[in-house]
């Protein structure tokens, strides 16, 4: 969380959001693929087709990104996956998601320390900020952790694609966004390049290890 708000200190939102799915994906087939997973073609098919999807989309708003922030934002990809990994591990995810939270006390500490300078409290802030990280995060990272004992690493990899449609509907729902072409198109194919990788896949495969 910190590398990826950082990293957008010097990236736009598309680019963004391009190195960070970019790098969730690659990094968990990869991982799958490590412990022996063996993907079918509609498989790779359907994850290409997502992507594209996904990168037509982002398009208007990429541009060549600089180092530090890409460095920063593959930081936040790798450890996306990991955490979403590990995550099929998970017994309690509730309880779990609640202990992850706890441990990063000390580095939140540590943040605030160091960037205390240059913040500029208030009240809606704070409490916007709480409701974002405690109850929109902490449930969404509760939610997913219980979602992953049901999918595949690809699956999951490529299901992940579906959260810039599901926010940018959300704007057009919510707030009023126009709901452009580029939008309806990319949705279909996206959606199209998921179904793919979900019926390619036939059914729940252990592709990475599980502890008992």
């Amino acid at each position: 969380a910190i590398s990826f708000s950082f990293a957008y200190l010097s990236l736009n939102t598309g680019t963004g959001a391009l190195i960070l799915f970019g790098t969730v994906q690659i990094s968990m087939i990869l991982i799958s693929i490590y412990f022996g997973a063996r993907l079918r073609i509609g498989e790779w098919l359907g994850i290409l087709i997502a992507l594209a999807g996904f990168v037509y989309l982002v398009l208007p708003g990429v541009d060549a990104p600089e180092f530090g922030g890409f460095a920063l934002m593959t930081l936040a990809g790798i450890s996306w996956a990991i955490y979403t990994l590990r995550g099929r591990n998970s017994s309690n995810p509730l309880l779990e998601t609640a202990f992850n939270f706890f441990r990063t006390s000390p580095l939140v500490i540590l943040l605030l320390l160091v960037s205390i300078q240059y913040m500029d409290l208030n009240a809606r802030g704070v409490m916007l900020a709480v409701l974002s990280g405690g109850l929109a995060s902490g449930v969404g990272y509760t939610i997913w952790y219980a979602a992953l004992k049901g999918l595949a690493t690809t699956q999951a990899a490529v299901l992940q694609l579906s959260v810039p449609i599901i926010a940018a509907i959300g704007g057009v729902i919510i707030v009023s966004e126009p709901m452009t072409f580029r939008l309806l198109i990319s949705t279909l194919i996206v959606m199209g390049g998921i179904l793919l990788v979900t019926f390619g896949k036939g059914q729940v495969s252990d592709d990475y290890p599980r502890s008992n």
